[in-house]
């Protein structure tokens, strides 16, 4: 262990002269209590007491080492003064007060030594990219190997939450995950809500990288200060719900100290390396997209269990519970509020069936003729629906549904989403919500993102419609359906093909002309041959044909923008693109969007960070974090062919409406994006 001059002086900035350290790892465990000898700025040397055990023989350790005499290096040097003799440490805390916000500091996990360290964050760091997204990516961008196999061991898997996370804020409860996509072979964010963000939170750390691979099945458990390394051959093979139990369980029985803990786990498909895979929580809540689960999967990852007591200063508490309370009350009538709380995302069935933009039959139509047995109301008449909210929510978006009637009587879900009764009501034509919340289930349980699930079911059905390959499936066949998830989340048949995704699946069946996707991620239910702003959405995605970054169908929905607006369109996108940005360094829900327009997010800023920004000041921050993101692909390899559409958006008319979008459309779309972004021609951003 490696203690340098700089990280002296800010120990003595901080008036202090003794330091506290955990030494974990697979052969010591070691507290050691380090006081420095020093007259004024000058350090002598230091005394470490060391206590502990031998991890292998549980033989205990006693001693007493003398560091120094130092050499005649500058204080402020980052050159070495003085070294343990231990490989396996966590480096110092140095007890220099964080900014406001923050905890300043980033556990780092090596899996391949079952070690640990802790690291300083630089508030400047901080500062530019407030967290969250900003901060992981920055990671990615200076950490992870260029060019790196994303299931490969040196592929860095990051945890981060953001300033407001433990906050009055609403909406707060939110982290996000991290890393180079095995699905696209990009950047890859995912997002979660639910009550883990909390008890991640609560362990101290800013931001948890985790880099190689462990030897056989491991659950981590993360707390104040330490990590824990168990084995989970026993939870291998488990599905995500009896995977969380269990180790909620364990953490329960073994830890006395906390009441509640966090848990983060993969299903099969994780375990299999699916490269769609997802993150599951609190049963139904999951980092859903690119494919995250499969990189935890291919560490050898089976859970991480988050607990701990530790508490972030902010700024002005006070200031953010006024802010909370003042929000809270005058949202009790806002109609967006009280349309989610009541029918939750369903209610999009509707509302994109009627503007003919709702993918149907694998995006060969726009509307669904058995909408009505699928959409909100089919929902709450067939299932018993309770609102459901994630921690720090009044919103309670979710519906806690339970199935009154048949064969699935007695299924109870969280959902389903507009997303999933899209990927597989619309795409593979189910006309039942019981089965849709049938296939939903299976998709949590085996640990699936359910869009990519759903679109490579519907391509399997087109591939088996046309010859392509020797398999029996068709529209509105749930059980066929349900047998090709299996098998592809335990690799079995074609399902070894679907598995790594929808581009290889595409080529290995020719169907390269007919596939729907963007940089090898599905869309979501929203055709951009209707909602024009939402084939820019697609392209400009860092992370493939995603409606998230700047949920941009709610201005061309609402009628704010015109859908088919082109002149002006991307200048206005790249506005809603910066604020969403900005959710995302927080790490702030969505659905957020319309209550925190600009103002509300300075207040939040100012209240848990201190920084006074204005609007301008906030959208440098923003542009910063895309910079940095599409840095990180073209470094990759991206290319500007691959901010594109698929062509069949171009030559296939809707047959409601007879919309497509234009390739020249789109052209325009994306090259005005880059000026607006101040990006080159090529689409790259400013050195």
């Amino acid at each position: 262990m490696v203690i340098t001059g700089s990280q002296v002086m800010e120990c003595l900035r901080s008036g202090k002269s003794e330091l506290g350290h955990h030494i974990i790892g697979k052969k010591v465990d070691l507290v050691l209590d380090i006081t420095l000898i020093h007259s004024r700025k000058k350090i002598k040397g230091a005394v470490c007491n060391f206590q502990g055990k031998d991890a292998q023989s549980a033989e205990k350790i006693v001693g007493e080492q003398t560091l120094g005499p130092l050499p005649p290096y500058p204080l402020e040097s980052s050159n070495p003064l003085f070294q343990l003799n231990w490989r396996r440490t966590i480096n110092i805390n140095l007890g220099v007060k964080p900014m406001y916000g923050f905890y300043g500091r980033i556990l780092k996990i090596d899996l391949n030594e079952e070690a640990f360290s802790i690291e300083p964050v630089d508030d400047q760091i901080l500062k530019t990219c407030l967290g969250g997204r900003g901060l992981a990516t920055r990671l990615l961008l200076d950490h992870n190997p260029p060019g790196v196999d994303p299931l490969s061991p040196e592929n860095l898997l990051i945890f981060a939450s953001g300033p407001v996370t433990g906050s009055p804020v609403w909406g707060s409860c939110r982290h996000g995950v991290f890393t180079k996509s095995p699905q696209t072979g990009y950047f890859s964010e995912s997002y979660s809500g639910g009550t883990v963000a909390e008890h991640m939170s609560g362990t101290g750390f800013d931001a948890m990288v985790i880099s190689g691979a462990a030897e056989r099945p491991v659950w981590l458990e993360i707390c104040e200060g330490t990590v824990h390394f168990h084995s989970a051959e026993d939870l291998w093979g488990r599905d995500t719900f009896k995977t969380e139990d269990n180790v909620k369980e364990w953490v329960k029985q073994n830890r006395p100290e906390t009441k509640k803990c966090g848990v983060v786990c993969i299903g099969p498909a994780g375990e299999n390396k699916v490269s769609f895979a997802v993150l599951e929580n609190d049963y139904w809540r999951s980092a859903g997209r690119t494919g995250v689960g499969a990189v935890a999967g291919s560490k050898n990852i089976k859970a991480i269990a988050f607990w701990g007591n530790r508490k972030k200063a902010f700024a002005d508490v006070d200031l953010l519970k006024d802010f909370a309370k003042s929000l809270a009350r005058g949202a009790r009538e806002d109609p967006g509020v009280k349309a989610y709380k009541s029918m939750g995302t369903p209610m999009l069935v509707d509302i994109m069936n009627k503007a003919g933009a709702f993918p149907t039959r694998y995006w060969k139509k726009g509307k669904y003729e058995h909408f009505e047995k699928i959409n909100a109301g089919a929902l709450h008449e067939r299932c018993e629906v309770q609102p459901h909210a994630c921690l720090k929510c009044f919103m309670a978006c979710g519906r806690l549904s339970t199935i009154k009637e048949g064969r699935h009587r007695g299924l109870k879900i969280e959902g389903p989403e507009y997303e999933t009764i899209y990927a597989f009501g619309g795409l593979c034509e189910i006309d039942s919500i019981e089965e849709i919340a049938y296939l939903n289930d299976i998709c949590d349980r085996l640990g699936m993102d359910t869009i990519s699930g759903g679109n490579l079911a519907a391509l399997t059905i087109e591939a088996s419609r046309q010859g392509k390959i020797d398999y029996q499936i068709d529209y509105g066949q749930v059980d066929s359906i349900a047998q090709l998830l299996e098998d592809i989340a335990y690799r079995r048949g074609i399902g070894d093909t679907l598995a790594r995704g929808i581009k290889f699946t595409a080529g290995e069946w020719k169907m390269e002309d007919q596939a729907i996707h963007v940089k090898g991620l599905e869309p979501a239910g929203y055709d951009p041959r209707v909602l024009k702003g939402m084939g820019l959405a697609y392209g400009s995605s860092a992370r493939g044909a995603c409606h998230l970054r700047a949920t941009f169908y709610k201005p061309e929905l609402s009628g704010i923008v015109d859908p088919e607006q082109i002149d002006g369109k991307a200048e206005i996108f790249t506005e809603w693109e910066d604020r969403l940005t900005i959710f995302d360094a927080f790490i702030l829900c969505r659905f957020y969007r319309d209550l925190y327009q600009w103002d509300k997010l300075s207040t939040i800023i100012k209240g848990t960070t201190g920084m006074e920004l204005d609007i301008g000041e906030m959208r440098s921050i923003a542009a910063s974090i895309v910079d940095n993101t599409r840095r990180f692909n073209l470094r990759e390899g991206l290319t500007l062919q691959e901010d594109g559409l698929p062509k069949r958006f171009f030559r296939e008319a809707l047959p409601e409406t007879r919309k497509i979008i234009t390739e020249d459309q789109m052209k325009q779309l994306m090259n005005d994006y880059y000026r607006a972004r101040g990006w080159n021609e090529k689409g790259e951003p400013p050195k």
